[in-house]
């Protein structure tokens, strides 16, 4: 099952390689050529998780300060950061998966380089059974690339020849030399590349440092050159993300951790496997050393004026929000001086009314110092006065 997964995943891989092979006619420069395809599609997706780790970076000291304030409640410590990362629109998790997906790459690659025929080619096992025997009755020894019993007798299943895990590159090289019938769909390999042979694995030709000439040589340098390219990469990288040199950020010693297994990994594949990947990773280290010089400079000065931007929205809110309560301010005293007149107006209605109700009273109400109601029965003449 994962056999079949894994020719599928080679499928378009495989295709584009075999383009640009076929019109370029170089193997090493249809693998740059390769590369440089890929990381065009990958750009857009690599340029939104440079973007989402500088951003990151640039408010490390709010998350550390968030960090430190809800240490002792890991619940609202979690909400506080979901809510700092929705209000600057970064994914921590976004540049995580960008950064492994050259991985899978890599290793669809490396089949394809191991396999030409099943895999480059995408010819059947059945035809690659037919070049087995046609090279073998043009005399070729099939112990060199068929992996064998114990007695020597080399392992045939299901009335397939069991090759070595390198063994159809040789079966390319032995066919096209010894001229034998090819099968339909056929394309003739020509691994050289600036006088190196790309199928050569750097640590299977060491000893031969002193006689092969450029031939070795360049094959010894493909891995030094990678881990050197790569190790630089991971300067530059880490000179785009400011918090990277912060000794007590888990993300920096991470990176710093990075910036040297990097390296490592580069000598190790390039010193291990076929020279044409470490053309390959060459390749990509050089297009990654561009990138990321290029998207350093273009998101900081992207970024300073995104933050100037929203600095002055902020100033433009707090302005607007201050002359908000400014105006509410004005109308609450007007309402409140309104309010104190009509009060006052309304206390000198009723004193008003009151001083007439008393000097009503007054006049109509008494005779002499005695007041006297009135009614149907008064008569001021009643005493003789």
């Amino acid at each position: 099952m994962f056999a079949t997964i894994g020719y599928y995943i080679c499928i378009p891989f495989a295709w584009l390689l075999r383009a640009l092979y076929e019109l370029t006619g170089s193997y090493g420069w249809a693998l740059v050529l390769f590369t440089v395809v890929i990381k065009l599609i990958m750009l857009p997706f690599q340029m939104k998780s440079k973007k989402s780790m500088m951003r990151m970076s640039r408010f490390q000291p709010m998350i550390k300060e968030i960090q430190t304030r809800y240490k002792n409640n890991q619940v609202k410590m979690n909400e506080e950061l979901q809510r700092l990362y929705a209000e600057e629109g970064v994914n921590p998790m976004s540049g995580c998966l960008w950064s492994f997906l050259p991985f899978p790459i890599l290793i669809a690659l490396y089949s394809i380089i191991r396999q030409p025929i099943t895999r480059f080619m995408m010819l059947t096992t059945t035809a690659m059974q037919g070049v087995i025997d046609a090279v073998r009755e043009a005399g070729f020894d099939l112990t060199a690339i068929a992996m064998t019993a114990n007695d020597g007798a080399v392992t045939v299943k299901d009335g397939l020849t069991q090759l070595q895990p390198y063994g159809q590159i040789t079966l390319v090289k032995a066919a096209q030399e010894l001229g034998v019938a090819l099968p339909e769909g056929w394309i003739h390999m020509d691994f050289s590349f600036l006088g190196m042979d790309l199928t050569m694995i750097p640590s299977d030709v060491i000893g031969q440092i002193g006689t092969g000439g450029w031939a070795v040589i360049g094959v010894l340098l493909i891995p030094i050159v990678s881990g050197a390219l790569s190790f630089w990469q991971s300067k530059v990288s880490m000179a785009g993300n400011p918090s990277a040199a912060d000794p007590n950020d888990p993300t920096a010693r991470s990176s710093r951790m990075m910036m040297w297994m990097m390296p490592i990994m580069s000598l190790w594949i390039g010193f291990t496997l076929p020279a044409s990947l470490g053309v390959y990773w060459i390749a990509n280290s050089v297009l990654m050393l561009v990138q990321e010089k290029t998207l350093n400079k273009y998101f900081k000065k992207s970024m300073a004026a995104e933050d100037e931007a929203r600095e002055k929205a902020r100033m433009e809110d707090r302005l607007r929000r201050m002359e908000e309560a400014r105006v509410a301010q004005q109308q609450r005293e007007a309402e409140k001086k309104s309010l104190k007149e009509k009060q006052k107006a309304a206390q000198a209605a009723k004193a008003a009314k009151a001083e007439k109700a008393r000097k009503a009273t007054t006049e109509n109400g008494r005779i002499g110092d005695r007041p006297y109601a009135r009614g149907r029965s008064f008569n001021a003449d009643h005493y003789g006065e």
